[in-house]
């Protein structure tokens, strides 16, 4: 994958344009909610958003593999979360179960989306693909524990009735959830680095890229911080504008969760796809399921401390239908994943399940 070793001016632009308009809504000298001002807020959200992925990606060539896309997956679940916060905060109806959605929606849509079309394009353009099989296989086993512990433990607990934890259970599960993210992240970057890199990088064949320089990567960083705290206010100004809509479009109110999702994913599951495309599988699964990972592992405590001060009931497990999805996702990925080789037929499995899962999301 070619990796931009510059800031374009748009990448700067962005998030001072981002930035303004909120400098402008907080001074009360455009109005919050006007059709005109809601537009343009949600172009710079995206604007923001992609932006923020780029300076990221700066950052990560300047690191180098597997650090590149760890810190591309942690600054994407930095944005999950606030915009999970926001609307937990503003108190709008449904706050108490939109974790719950975005986390599992984030899994789907990386596991079936992203992978699936990986596997795809890839698979067209270079036939059989290959990767490292013990960084995939340690990689679906800390994603499958954390999804089982938050999506679907929370069902069949007795301290509390329903799709929730108890106040105690709910921080325990979140400071698991963390211990988990930090475990992988040591092994994926120090303990058994090699199992997460391209196997010609492993090797010693692979090509090195040229990396930005300290200039350049000191902007970046920058960039990168005024891009995610634009991306935060602005999606709070957007929550109950984004809440009003997918009623009136007869929605059910868990879509929210796939929105938010797709939102924050869709930057990173085009950096994916492009490694995939250049033959980089190795690179797509660090991205896909890393972030899959991050997106549980620092959602749940930040969501489970907020919700334990706020004095609200947080909905974690799934639904049944939900959760037949789940465990079908993980098993097929326990297949695509478990001998280092894939072909289009897997993606085209995990297109569809994907499909159901949008169907499921849209008409329960």
């Amino acid at each position: 994958m070619a990796h931009p070793l510059d800031n374009p001016t748009w990448t700067w632009a962005a998030p001072a344009a981002a930035s303004g308009l909120l400098a402008l809504k907080l001074a009360h000298v455009v109005p919050a909610e006007t059709p005109m001002v809601l537009i343009l807020a949600t172009i710079m959200l995206g604007a923001a958003v992609f932006a923020a992925v780029h300076h990221a990606e700066i950052l990560a060539v300047k690191l180098g593999e597997p650090f590149g896309s760890i810190l591309l997956a942690v600054a994407v679940t930095v944005i999950e979360v606030g915009l999970i916060a926001s609307i937990m905060l503003s108190g709008a109806p449904g706050a108490e179960g939109v974790a719950r959605d975005t986390v599992f929606a984030a899994v789907m849509i990386v596991l079936n989306g992203v992978v699936g079309l990986c596997l795809l394009l890839g698979g067209r353009r270079h036939g059989e693909q290959v990767f490292q099989l013990q960084g995939a296989s340690a990689a679906l086993a800390v994603l499958g524990t954390l999804a089982a512990i938050t999506l679907i433990l929370p069902n069949f607990t007795q301290a509390v009735t329903g799709p929730s934890f108890s106040s105690a259970q709910v921080l325990v599960i979140g400071v698991f959830s963390l211990v988990l993210w930090g475990a992988f992240v040591f092994t994926q970057t120090i303990k058994h680095r090699a199992y997460f890199l391209d196997p010609a990088v492993a090797d010693g064949s692979g090509e090195l890229h040229e990396k930005p320089d300290d200039k350049v990567a000191l902007a970046s960083l920058g960039l990168l911080i005024v891009s995610l705290v634009a991306v935060i206010l602005l999606a709070k100004t957007l929550s109950h504008p984004l809440d009003r809509a997918i009623a009136a479009a007869g929605l059910p109110q868990a879509f929210v969760g796939v929105v938010i999702a797709a939102i924050v994913l869709l930057p990173e599951g085009i950096a994916a796809t492009k490694s995939a495309r250049n033959n980089r599988l190795q690179n797509s699964l660090n991205l896909a399921v890393g972030s899959a990972i991050a997106s549980i592992g620092l959602t749940i405590p930040t969501v489970a401390v907020l919700s334990v001060v706020m004095g609200m009931t947080l909905a974690l497990g799934v639904t049944a239908a939900n959760m037949t999805l789940l465990v079908l996702t993980l098993f097929v990925s326990t297949l695509t994943l478990g001998t280092g080789r894939t072909t289009t037929l897997q993606g085209v499995i995990h297109l569809v399940i994907f499909a159901v899962f949008l169907l499921i999301s849209m008409v329960p």
